[in-house]
């Protein structure tokens, strides 16, 4: 008994010790559960951006308009004369839901003539498309009752029997991009990509910390100690696997039969600048921390939330804006933006600007602390070798 004491003794203070496992195994849990928390701690989305495209221009499609606005859950971020520019404009505001109120709408509401509201939902986000799509419905459902009442009431008609009979308009719903709803289209991709992300950061934490800890860095410097061609070196290999899970994920998506529609150049350009945003991120990390397990490790507590973070399933709008500051950190966060504007919203690059100029800061300065760090640390080597020489 005295010496399985001593051995569980012996643990406890070896855990101490260790710092980044002490760090990892007490501080991971705090610091999810404040992200996670501060990610989902509205509960519910709300101020979420609709398009209106106004051709009546009457009293009532005005009236409609307050409505939407009214709602908590959405409101109107352009109103539009026609409905030429609505796809541009619903991309540029991140508008899940196009309302077109028709020309003569207000006149065939009165006259009883039939008519019609036209929703276009992006259903590229199932939470947003549908909790935008439900908060328009209500609100043209409101209309509706009201404009059927005041007409019964006018004949005469009891309040309690005109409120059970109101059909004035229609509602048309035009589901877009993801028209199935099927919520494998939704989430797969973004799923594959983080982990595309995860198994990059974690391979290449292991790239120069392994030369370190296993004290053959010295003899890498001697083959070459120029620091571009190192790091070139080093992320290569990674760059061009990770070409063969595209290829993969691409068989998926014929496996599964997902409609993905590939604007190659664009899509093509930004996914080296991302391979290469996440492979400096894992260099940097892989040349600061010369050993193999801590570099793994830390790059796992980077890993592990990004997905949660990166507004793909909860939009970063939702979210506080220190959460939103550290997600955009990430390059899953701007990548999967990227994805999704171009793959399945089939935007062009024009509205790409914001998450490829992320992507693009990401990369630079990842990469100009890992050339200093790893001149540094060349630099050392190179004085080892001088002082060894002249003993």
């Amino acid at each position: 008994m005295k010496n399985f004491l001593s051995l569980l003794k012996r643990e406890f203070r070896l855990f101490f010790q260790n710092k980044v496992l002490l760090v990892l195994f007490l501080g991971a849990p705090i610091l999810y559960g404040v992200l996670v928390g501060g990610v989902y701690k509205k509960g519910k989305v709300t101020n979420l951006p609709i398009i209106v495209v106004d051709e009546d221009k009457s009293p009532l499609s005005r009236q409609l308009i307050d409505m939407f606005n009214e709602n908590d859950v959405i409101y109107v971020a352009k109103v539009l004369n026609d409905p030429f520019r609505a796809k541009d404009e619903a991309l540029k505001t991140e508008s899940t839901v196009v309302v077109q109120i028709p020309r003569n709408f207000s006149a065939d509401v009165n006259y009883n003539r039939s008519t019609e509201l036209t929703l276009f939902v992006n259903a590229s986000n199932t939470l947003t498309s549908n909790s935008a799509m439900m908060a328009v419905n209500v609100a043209a459902s409101t209309l509706k009752a009201g404009i059927q009442i005041k007409a019964q009431q006018k004949k005469g008609v009891p309040e309690y029997v005109a409120s059970k009979q109101f059909e004035p308009f229609k509602i048309t719903m035009i589901k877009q991009n993801i028209r199935s709803g099927n919520y494998l289209y939704f989430m797969l991709p973004g799923v594959l990509l983080t982990v595309l992300q995860q198994v990059m950061m974690l391979g290449l934490a292991l790239s120069f910390a392994s030369e370190f800890e296993k004290g053959t860095f010295p003899e890498l410097v001697q083959k070459s100690n120029n620091v571009f061609v190192l790091i070139l070196v080093k992320i290569l290999p990674y760059i061009f696997m990770s070409g063969l899970i595209y290829i993969l994920y691409y068989g998926y998506s014929i496996w599964y039969r997902m409609p993905l529609n590939l604007d190659g150049g664009a899509f093509f350009a930004t996914t080296i600048l991302f391979l290469l945003a996440v492979s400096f991120i894992g260099i940097l990390v892989s040349i600061a921390i010369p050993s193999q397990l801590k570099a793994t490790e830390i790059l796992m507590v980077i890993a592990t939330p990004s997905f949660i973070l990166s507004g793909f399933t909860w939009p970063l709008s939702q979210m506080p804006e220190w959460v939103v500051a550290i997600a955009k950190m990430i390059p899953l966060t701007h990548y999967l933006q990227i994805f999704r504007t171009l793959m399945i919203e089939k935007g062009s690059i024009e509205y790409l600007q914001g998450p490829v100029i992320g992507l693009a800061i990401i990369a630079a300065v990842t990469l100009i602390a890992s050339i200093i760090l790893l001149q540094i640390k060349i630099n050392k080597v190179k004085k080892n070798k001088q002082v060894q020489a002249t003993v």
